[in-house]
Order: structure tokens, then sequence, then C-alpha cells
């Protein structure tokens, strides 16, 4: 199992963690940015981190008969997961806002689900994802993640099995620290 250390240069190498000055989505400042599409992209390393979070799965969870990701950021590492524990993986997409299983995917009835998520920050795609679940009239097994960034506001009040968790500080724009102050804000990630 990788340590905290360990895992923390493998998401530096791929760049999945970077550090500087980032406007968030939500427009709040940070000095660190998170993006595991980057972690994901590199086979070998996505497979290094992941077989690490699946030790950590099997010491938590004992039976496991589907593992279930919310689109886009889960599809991989659920993927991944399901891959090493050998049991089926579907992914839960939005249409009209709102996560749905698609494509054929099924949840028959009494399954054991695994819900995994790159990261988990609020919590809520994974609530929705259980919604799915309870819908089907299966049960959640847990929640799993490569990043745990949750913070007491997340709205997952059960266990999250994470490989590492990160407590990443945010701020207004006019609260910034005075290191932050003197970099150029770059606003990353997917909703520019």
């Amino acid at each position: 199992m990788l340590s905290y250390k360990d895992s923390l240069k493998v998401l530096k190498k791929t760049r999945a963690l970077l550090e500087g000055h980032f406007v968030l989505s939500s427009g709040l400042h940070s000095n660190q940015y998170i993006q595991c599409a980057k972690l994901l992209s590199n086979p070998k390393q996505a497979e290094l981190i992941c077989s690490s979070l699946c030790e950590k799965i099997k010491k938590v969870y004992k039976k496991i008969d589907i593992v279930l990701s919310p689109a886009i950021g889960g599809i991989v590492v659920g993927y991944e997961i399901g891959r090493q524990l050998s049991v089926q993986t579907i992914f839960a997409e939005r249409l009209n806002g709102k996560l749905i299983l698609r494509r054929g995917f099924e949840i028959p009835k009494n399954k054991n689900i695994l819900i995994i998520e790159d990261v988990i920050t609020t919590g809520k795609s994974a609530l929705e994802c259980y919604e799915i679940i309870k819908n089907h009239n299966s049960k959640l097994v847990g929640f799993a993640c490569i990043i745990d960034r949750s913070t007491s506001e997340v709205l997952i009040k059960d266990k999250i099995v994470s490989q590492i968790r990160l407590k990443i500080e945010t701020y207004k724009a006019n609260q910034l620290p005075d290191q932050l102050k003197k970099i150029e804000p770059i606003k990353p990630g997917s909703r520019n």
C-alpha cells in the first residue's frame, strides 16, 4: 500500500496536483488544484494508485457486486477499481441535470454497490448515485475515491475510503493571503 508521501509524489509527478494560484470553478482562490484526469491519463501511475486504493477498499468492504461511478470524472477510476476487484463497473451520467443510468446499464435488485469517484469534495454526485442504488432496491456498500478533499460541509455522513486525504485551503478574492497576492492567478479546469 502506498504511503501518503508516496501518493503525493505520484499526484505531483503526473501533474494531478498543481501548486500556484488558481481560481476554482466556485470563484474561490486556492494555492493547490486537483485534476485527477492527469493521473488517470498515465495508466501505470493510475494502476499504482488504484491498486493501493483497492487494498484499502478490501479491508473495509467485504462483498462488492458492482462499482458505480458518476460521469465523467469517475468513469476511468471506476473501471480500474472494478478491473482490479474483478467486479462489474457501470457509470451514471447527467441527463437534464440529473444523474441516471443509461447505455443499458442496470442494477439488479439486492446487489452490493460501491460508489467510486476520482475526487470527493461535497459528495453531491456520490449521493445522487446512492439515490440510483436505492431506486433499484440494492444496497450501498460505501464510498471510495482517490482524493478525499471533503470538509465539514460534506454531504456524505458515512465513511469515505480514499487513497489520500487533502485539505486544500480556499479564499475569497478579497481575502487572499500575501503569498497568493504575489502570483498571477490561472483558471484551470473544465468549466471555463
